[in-house]
């Protein structure tokens, strides 16, 4: 993972891009992930946990998004990703949310093991989606699974 992430900041750096992350379930581990790489710097703008519907909202995410589709939802992560882009300027947003194998009192709605991805790609007005399936028995296991599926998603949208 890590040498994956090196190049990732390698050619963000050369292209003079940057990225920023709204995260919810990960925790701001894809944030984390990428500030344990020399040069991160150059290329994090901005990094946001918003683990609860309220901050969501606050950092752009429409309400309306959230009640028709659930906060567990692919529409969300969009909106996560495009509004977190817009809050940072970054060429980049990530928006990350689902539930890693728990049951959320507060949001009923969803399945209990599918986290939902969505990277921004602002320079060309461009969403690319994606969703896991957390099955593993820690949250740090799952967690793990979710940053290893952003950095290939990510690293597969840059080499364009």
């Amino acid at each position: 993972m890590d040498n994956k992430l090196k190049e990732i900041i390698k050619i963000l750096t050369e292209k003079n891009k940057t990225i920023s992350t709204m995260e919810s379930c990960t925790g701001g581990g894809v944030a984390n992930a990428i500030t344990n790489i020399e040069g991160a710097s150059e290329v994090l703008k901005f990094s946001a946990v918003t683990y609860s519907n309220e901050y969501k909202i606050k950092m752009g995410v429409d309400a309306d998004i959230i009640d028709k589709y659930s906060v567990y939802s692919i529409k969300t992560a969009e909106e996560m990703s495009r509004n977190i882009s817009a809050f940072a300027n970054s060429n980049y947003g990530i928006g990350i949310t689902g539930k890693l194998n728990r049951v959320d009192k507060n949001n009923l709605y969803g399945q209990d093991n599918i986290v939902y991805v969505s990277i921004y790609d602002k320079d060309n007005d461009k969403f690319y989606n994606g969703s896991i399936e957390v099955t593993k028995q820690s949250r740090k296991e799952n967690k793990e699974l979710v940053i290893s599926l952003i950095i290939n998603m990510l690293m597969s949208i840059i080499k364009r």
